[in-house]
C-alpha cells in the first residue's frame, strides 16, 4: 500500500447538493427548505424551545452537585499486590509507588494517585508510598512488618493562577 494510492470506500462521500440552480434541478428557489420562518434561514437555534411554553429543561427539579475537580484514586486491593509479586511483577527490594504499580500492569493510568484497600492476604515486607489508604489495608501492612507513607495531595489548579 502506498500513500497515493489510499481512497475511499465506493459510496463512502457522496457529491456536494448544488442549491439554487434553478427550478429544473430540483433544488432551486427555497433550496429544500420550505418557505420563511427561522428555519429557512442559516444559524436557526431553537433547541428546547416548546413555542412558548415552559421548556421541560427548565420545568424539571435539578438536584445535587458535581464537582468539577474530583480526586479520582487508583483502588488497588493488597491480594493483587501479593499476586504481582508472586508473579515477578513487583520488586520486594524497593518501594510500592504509582510508577512501580504502573510498570507491573497493576494500574492503567497514574490518575490522582493509589488508594490501597485491605481485601486479600499481603505476607511480604514491603514499604508503600501512596496517596490514601484504608485502615485495614495499613493494619495488615504493619502486621506483615512493611509501611506506609501517605504523600500530600496534588493542589487542585485554580481559575486565577
Amino acid at each position: 500500500m502506498k500513500l497515493n494510492e489510499i481512497r475511499d470506500n465506493p459510496g463512502a462521500s457522496r457529491p456536494r447538493m448544488r442549491v439554487g440552480r434553478g427550478i429544473g434541478s430540483g433544488k432551486g428557489k427555497t433550496c429544500g427548505r420550505g418557505i420563511k420562518g427561522q428555519k429557512a434561514r442559516s444559524g436557526a437555534a431553537i433547541q428546547g424551545f416548546e413555542g412558548g411554553q415552559m421548556p421541560l429543561h427548565r420545568r424539571l427539579p435539578k438536584r445535587g452537585f458535581r464537582n468539577p475537580h474530583p480526586v479520582r484514586y487508583n483502588e488497588v486491593n493488597l491480594g493483587r499486590i501479593q499476586a504481582a509479586l508472586d508473579t515477578g511483577k513487583l520488586e520486594q527490594s524497593s518501594a510500592v509507588t504509582i510508577d512501580s504499580l504502573v510498570r507491573a500492569g497493576i494500574c492503567a493510568k497514574p490518575l490522582d494517585g493509589v488508594k490501597l484497600l485491605g481485601k486479600g492476604s499481603l505476607t511480604a515486607k514491603l514499604s508503600f508510598e501512596v496517596a490514601a489508604a484504608s485502615k485495614s489495608a495499613i493494619a495488615a501492612i504493619e502486621a506483615a512488618g512493611g509501611s506506609v507513607a501517605l504523600l500530600k495531595a496534588k493542589p487542585a489548579a485554580t481559575a486565577a493562577s
